[in-house]
Parts: C-alpha cells; sequence; structure tokens
C-alpha cells in the first residue's frame, strides 16, 4: 500500500484537547533527534520528555533490576518538563508513566533514532522497545528512525512523526499494536512516497576487531554489516532501499502456531 508524499499534511485536523505526549529515546536526551522530535510535537501536545542520560543503542528492551534508576530535570533546557534518566529506554517509560507525569500520557513517541531500525534491528532496538513498553502499559505508541549516520537531517523525519500522532490521536491504533516507522536517507525531494509494510528479515553479518588498550590488555570492538535476506517490494527493508517511508504495524507475540502442531507429536514425557 502505497500513499502520496503530497498528503502527507492535512491542514484541517481539529482537537478538542492536547494529547499528553511522552517522548523518549535510546540515542541519549541530547540527541539532535529527540530535539527536532519534541520541536516538532510539542505545539501539538503537552509533551515531556524522559529519555536515558546517554547513548542505550542496541539495549533491546532490557530493564534495570540491580541498581537504582536516578533521575534528574533539566532547567532551563531546550526542551520543557525534560527528564534524564540512567536507566534503559523500557525503564524511562516505566518510570515515566508510573512516577514521573503528572497523567499517564496519551501516546508514547520513541526517536527520531539516527539509523534505521527494520528488519532484525527491532530486536536490538531500545527505540523499538520503548515503544512496545508503551503498548504494554495500554498506550498509542510509535517508534520513528531515519537511515542515516552521517549527518542526519531529522527535519522531514520530524514532520512525519507530527503527521502519525496527529492520524493517531484522529483513528486511533489497533490493540496490542505499534508502529515502527523508517526515513529512507537523502534529500527530501528523493522521497517516493510512504509505503505500509511487512516486518522483513535481515542479518547482521558479526565480526568484531581485537586491539590492544595503552596498558597491553586486549579489548574486543563489534563491527560487522548488515544483510538483507527478504528483499519482496512490501517490507520495510526494501521500501527504504526504493526510497520510501516505511510504516510497518508489529505485534508482539512471538508464538509460531505451525511448530506447536508439529512438536506436540514428540515423545516429551518423562
Amino acid at each position: 500500500m502505497i500513499i502520496s508524499a503530497n498528503n502527507l499534511y492535512p491542514n484541517d485536523l481539529t482537537l478538542t484537547a492536547k494529547p499528553i505526549i511522552l517522548l523518549t529515546n535510546d540515542d541519549g536526551i541530547f540527541a539532535p533527534g529527540l530535539q527536532i522530535l519534541y520541536d516538532s510535537i510539542s505545539t501539538f501536545g503537552e509533551t515531556w520528555v524522559v529519555a536515558p542520560d546517554k547513548e542505550r543503542s542496541g539495549a533491546g528492551h532490557a530493564i534495570t533490576l540491580t541498581e537504582p534508576l536516578r533521575v534528574q530535570e533539566l532547567d532551563n533546557y531546550k526542551m520543557s518538563n525534560a527528564f534524564q534518566c540512567s536507566g534503559t529506554p523500557a525503564d524511562c517509560v516505566k518510570l515515566a508513566i508510573q512516577n514521573i507525569l503528572p497523567h499517564p500520557p496519551d501516546m508514547v513517541i520513541s526517536g527520531i533514532n539516527q539509523g534505521a531500525n527494520s528488519g532484525s534491528y527491532v530486536i536490538y532496538s531500545g527505540t523499538v522497545s520503548a515503544a512496545v513498553e508503551g503498548m504494554i502499559s495500554g498506550i498509542p505508541s510509535f517508534a520513528i528512525s531515519l537511515d542515516s549516520h552521517n549527518s542526519p537531517d531529522f527535519d522531514f523525519s520530524g514532520k512525519i512523526a507530527r503527521n502519525i500522532a496527529e492520524n493517531i490521536v484522529r483513528n486511533g491504533l489497533p490493540e496490542k499494536t505499534i508502529l515502527n516507522v523508517n526515513i529512507p536517507s537523502g534529500d527530501i525531494d528523493d522521497i517516493k512516497g510512504i509505503k505500509i509494510t511487512k516486518h522483513g528479515n535481515s542479518m547482521f553479518h558479526d565480526s568484531y576487531d581485537k586491539r590492544l588498550d595503552p596498558r597491553n590488555r586486549h579489548y574486543f570492538w563489534m563491527n560487522g554489516k548488515r544483510a538483507v535476506i527478504d528483499e519482496n517490494d512490501d517490507v520495510d527493508n526494501e521500501a527504504l532501499k526504493q526510497g520510501y517511508v516505511s510504516v510497518t504495524p508489529l505485534k508482539f507475540n512471538f508464538t509460531d502456531k505451525d511448530a506447536m502442531s508439529i512438536i506436540s507429536k514428540w515423545d516429551l514425557n518423562i
């Protein structure tokens, strides 16, 4: 399904009250993508920010159990109602809903991430996991990422985030579903539109660089390269490659129903 890029920004939206919106990310509270997200959303809703105090990329859905969480409000900062948290993105959402915001938010938005979160990356992504945590709490949520690591321009991504948020307020989201939004890199004029996509298959060919520190001790630094397995036109990875914004509805029920019938025939009795 393709939506024309010319119809992204309706001007006839009217709301009776501002929604309460929680913003977070995994790149850290000082990340430029989060600032652009705040600038895009804050005129639309009552906006709160609770984000990690440092980069937590690849944290997945980890939560902190064995040490205290420390939270500090940022005074005189470029974002109002902004708090930095020592925990993971999932920690930030849980703590914001339970302890920081005066009322539960109407929406959780996670991003704007630097680098795409498509294919198998959604498993590792703290950005996507923060949106999932919002969904677990019964709050409409979406994650948004820009497929660029080199001098990313988040402005267009901010407009997409605003448009998605407006549509969620107007139309709602199916229960237990988040949206995973990925924006292609490159010039805005080269973006062809929006595709509603499936979650694609990809993998990361891992490698580790073995190095020596100044005290002559070995350490390892993860490296590697992404490999796309599924190149169907209707999946997230391929949509990005073709220059489309990818919007993927995700549900997190990992049950393989076909395998259940196969495994039920095993002799598992002890």
